[in-house]
């Protein structure tokens, strides 16, 4: 195999390395892509998204689902996968509203809080998937 071939057979892998490197990186773009100046908070394309009526937080809610959808493939409780689908479904109702969804979108992330319930199930269940990050000071 070319190392193209490598590299798209790894993000398409299974395996909880692979699936944490996935949602943090799907996580990132929808949350935290760039970092508004004057108020320094990031924003992702979930809030961008939430200025086209209806299509855009029907988008964002797709992708949230992907998502839980990982977390499902990992195995995760029923109770858990729940709760994700509740972030969702919240944080698509509140984008339907139309232009002032985006401000309430921009503090209830509710892919950073899946997310967050991704890490912990993998750190309990597959801590080897766990990276360190060692950003210099």
């Amino acid at each position: 195999m070319d190392g193209r071939t490598d590299r798209i057979s790894g993000m398409l892998a299974n395996d909880p390395a692979s699936v944490r490197g996935r949602v943090e990186a799907l996580e990132k773009v929808m949350e935290r892509l760039v970092v508004v100046p004057g108020i320094n908070r990031p924003v992702g394309l979930d809030v961008l998204l939430d200025f086209v009526p209806v299509v855009g937080p029907t988008a964002a809610a797709a992708i949230g689902a992907y998502l839980a959808w990982e977390a499902r493939n990992l195995g995760m409780s029923k109770w858990t996968m729940a709760r994700m689908g509740g972030n969702v479904g919240v944080d698509w109702m509140l984008g339907l509203i139309p232009f002032v969804g985006a401000v309430p979108d921009f503090f209830f992330r509710s892919n950073t809080r899946n997310l967050r319930m991704i890490k912990r199930h993998l750190d309990k269940k597959h801590p080897q998937s766990a990276k360190i990050d060692a950003t210099p000071l």
